[in-house]
């Protein structure tokens, strides 16, 4: 398989640990070991206790089970847990596509929603969200894109990178598009439940028919990316058995103990939930202020759910920018030419405690320059 260097993951193989104030991180606040084992009185002596054998392919029962509550109407033998949502894009892709089928994907994404599919041989048109109004989707430029050999719509909803929610009217008549057209829709739901007005929370597309899949992850929103545990949920069965026979030529199954500690956080997941959106609602007061003194430097549309924003810098070019903040001031920003964005935008995350001092530090270099 041929495919180009992932840009966003090579630039932080580079500076990420490498540096003092991560301030484009896509990831919620974390937690040790010792506080998710806290949230159960007997969950330290249980995990001490299991067992590190091989586990079933698909994902343990009771896990599966636990991200069914999730869903509306979706069952476990409906959830394949992956190796992190990469792995579940990877097989996705390898199980649905053909070379020369059409994909659409909404843009900018992160770069594997696209690359994947045109390593496979498949052409990728975009769907493209608006910076003038507010990052939307026209939902006619959709319908124009669709080709008698489109195999599959590819959208992320609340998005990476703008932060922008996809209407509920908007979200049915894309699923809409989708069933008619014999399409299926892959969703990529990884800041699902942050949502900043709860009212504004979607539907998961795997909840709306047998046309879509639904992409889920321990990353985003409950903010536990070290545990690599991410799932797919659809009630499409040709695409569920396609990429559980894939599986066995990837991570074949899944870490026990992941599993385990993941498990556990599904269970009380809405205290994750509650604790990430609080850190999420004051940073994003945080920016506000932060841009308003600043209006003169750059363009901000707030995001509407998740820990991620995409500003534009003005004046100056976002790459040089990027480059001297962080050489200069040890704060990495993500400059959007790694989401093959020529709007001059950066990503800007906002789901870690430490964003005020981060702020701080990137205050003190735009005074300096």
């Amino acid at each position: 398989m041929q495919i180009p260097a992932f840009k966003l993951e090579r630039y932080f193989a580079r500076y990420e640990f490498n540096i003092e104030h991560l301030l484009c991180a896509s990831d919620c606040e974390s937690l040790a070991i010792q506080d998710l084992l806290a949230l159960e009185p007997d969950a330290a002596e249980r995990f001490h206790r299991h067992w590190l054998g091989y586990t079933e392919s698909m994902g343990k029962p009771s896990l599966r089970k636990e991200i069914c509550r999730l869903y509306h109407d979706i069952h476990p033998n409906q959830v394949l847990v992956h190796t992190g949502a990469e792995e579940a894009i990877f097989l996705f892709m390898h199980a649905v596509l053909n070379a020369k089928d059409h994909v659409i994907v909404q843009s900018p994404c992160y770069q594997s929603l696209a690359e994947i599919a045109r390593s496979i041989g498949c052409r990728v048109s975009w769907w493209n969200v608006h910076e003038d109004n507010g990052w939307a989707l026209d939902i006619d430029e959709l319908k124009h894109s669709i080709q008698s050999d489109t195999r599959a719509i590819i959208i992320n909803t609340p998005h990476n990178p703008t932060g922008y929610l996809m209407p509920s009217e908007l979200f049915q008549m894309v699923n809409r598009i989708a069933r008619e057209n014999g399409i299926i829709l892959f969703s990529d739901e990884v800041y699902r439940e942050s949502e900043y007005q709860k009212e504004d929370r979607l539907p998961a597309a795997c909840e709306l028919g047998e046309h879509s899949v639904s992409l889920g992850v321990m990353s985003k929103t409950y903010g536990l990316p070290g545990l690599r545990i991410g799932w797919i949920a659809t009630q499409n069965e040709a695409v569920y058995n396609g990429m559980a026979a894939l599986k066995d030529y990837t991570t074949i199954c899944n870490s026990a103990p992941s599993e385990f500690l993941s498990e556990l956080a599904l269970r009380h997941r809405e205290k994750l939930v509650e604790r990430n959106l609080r850190i999420i609602i004051r940073n994003l007061g945080v920016l506000d202020e932060f841009f308003a003194r600043y209006s003169d430097r750059f363009a901000w549309q707030r995001p509407k759910a998740g820990a991620i924003g995409f500003p534009r810098l003005l004046g100056l070019d976002v790459e040089a920018f990027c480059k001297t903040l962080v050489r200069s001031a040890g704060v990495l920003l993500l400059p959007g030419t790694l989401y093959d964005d020529k709007g001059n935008h950066f990503r800007i995350g906002f789901g870690r405690k430490n964003l005020p001092e981060a702020i701080a530090r990137l205050e003190a270099f735009l005074q300096q320059i």
